[in-house]
């Protein structure tokens, strides 16, 4: 069950922080204002607080391996949000992070 609480909590983590980066990124770069970059702010608070959130009590574990999902996050919110349209180098790197993810997180460590 913990397996599954993390993976969720990544998951909603990677949303306030992906979403809150895109909501500053369309505040400035797309000129939407401050109610946008004022949004962003408060989803990349959230983020934050959604980390503090998983079964591991270490700090840099959390955050390592929250990377990969930051990557691959990043590639299916572009996809989603932006049309972006995602080559098989891109696939095959955020599917590789995800893997280092995993083994960062959910490796038996025998303590």
């Amino acid at each position: 069950m913990s397996v599954l609480k993390s993976l969720v909590l990544f998951v909603l983590a990677a949303i306030f922080e992906i979403g809150g980066a895109w909501l500053v990124w369309q505040g400035v770069r797309e000129h939407k204002g401050w109610i946008w970059i004022g949004a962003g702010l408060i989803a990349l608070g959230l983020y934050g607080f959604a980390a503090t959130l998983q079964p591991d009590g270490e700090f840099g574990r959390v955050l390592a391996a929250y990377g990969g999902v930051f990557v691959a996050g990043s590639i299916a919110w572009g996809v989603v949000a932006d049309g972006y349209r995602p080559d098989r180098y891109d696939v095959t790197g955020a599917l590789i992070c995800l893997v280092g993810m995993a083994v960062i997180m959910y490796a038996p460590r025998g303590h």
